[in-house]
């Protein structure tokens, strides 16, 4: 087996991640775990989670699914950030800023996390939204005078769309802090398909497996673009598209059909192992060079730990 490549996947997991500063998160069916490499050594906490779409049948329809598991996870996700954010060396030279100082004069410990946590979703979604759906259709708007149909207008805002994603990739993974939180990333996905092989969980073994994994968060928000490329494309030719608020708003109204859909696709080809699928996939592996990052041993260690918490008792119950 060549260094990198990783073998062929005896079973498909359900169980993902996400790095974290200095970390991973390791979500299975019944539990989620977070592992932290302090300067004490590693911080492990250990919580069952009950997803919002358990508790109400309906938010588990397809379609439906993917909005709410979306939302679900950046929640989880952002809070398990701020966990491990907590156990990162602060800059003693910094001061509080006058919004955190006024957090903890107004609110308890618990209340100001959960304060804190809402608000970082909330920017998170905001920042996503307006930066990959938002900007491209503004910007589009400075060509409207030069052009003359609706077809012309939603190819330029397609093309704006998918540079300001490429871009920012590319800006992202030339920032220092956020190398190491790709290695991370890198490490979560080999250790991911060392399980899916049927390899022992060991650093030997997951290193040599691929960074490269075709159920990324990055191949799905690829997808997510792609989709409301093709939907912008189709929905917006039967509206007046240079009516600048009247796009804004059927962005909004069109995300989480958008998203829905994406998962679907993604759960389709995570499922499934074809040449269409692999084909597929490509773009999606592709772009994880920029998201991903060859760990070192120690990252892997802590990739091993978070995944062999998760890992259902009952064998089969993690299946995808």
């Amino acid at each position: 087996m060549a260094e990198g490549q990783g073998c062929a996947p005896k079973f498909r997991t359900s169980i993902g991640g996400q790095a974290l500063i200095e970390g991973i998160l390791m979500r299975g069916p019944g539990k989620q775990a977070i592992v932290v490499r302090s300067t004490e050594g590693l911080v492990v906490k250990e919580e069952a989670i009950t997803l919002t779409r358990d508790k109400y049948p309906i938010l588990g329809l397809p379609v439906l699914r993917g909005a709410v598991t979306f939302v679900d996870s950046m929640v989880r996700g952002v809070k398990a950030l701020l966990f491990s954010a907590d156990y990162f060396p602060d800059d003693e030279t910094v001061q509080p800023s006058k919004f955190d100082r006024w957090i903890e004069r107004h609110f308890s410990g618990e209340t100001a996390q959960k304060l804190v946590a809402g608000l970082a979703v909330a920017l998170s979604l905001g920042l996503t939204v307006a930066l990959f759906f938002l900007l491209p259709t503004f910007l589009a708007g400075f060509v409207d005078p030069y052009i003359r149909s609706a077809a012309a207008h939603n190819l330029v805002e397609s093309v704006l769309k998918l540079a300001i994603f490429f871009a920012y990739l590319l800006l992202v993974s030339k920032q220092k802090d956020i190398q190491r939180v790709f290695q991370y990333h890198g490490a979560e996905h080999k250790t991911i398909f060392c399980y899916e092989a049927g390899l022992p969980l060991t650093v030997e073994n997951c290193r040599a497996q691929s960074r490269f994994h075709p159920r990324c968060g990055t191949s799905f928000l690829f997808v997510v673009i792609v989709i409301s490329v093709v939907v912008s494309s189709l929905v917006f030719s039967f509206v007046e598209w240079r009516d600048l608020w009247v796009r804004f708003a059927l962005h909004l109204l069109l995300l989480v059909p958008i998203v829905g859909v994406a998962y679907e696709f993604n759960r389709w080809v995570g499922g499934h192992d074809t040449a269409f699928t692999r084909f597929l996939s490509r773009p999606g592996l592709w772009l994880q060079n920029f998201t991903t990052n060859e760990p070192d041993d120690s990252m892997l260690e802590v990739a091993i730990k978070a995944l062999e918490l998760v890992i259902p008792a009952e064998k089969g119950k993690d299946a995808w």
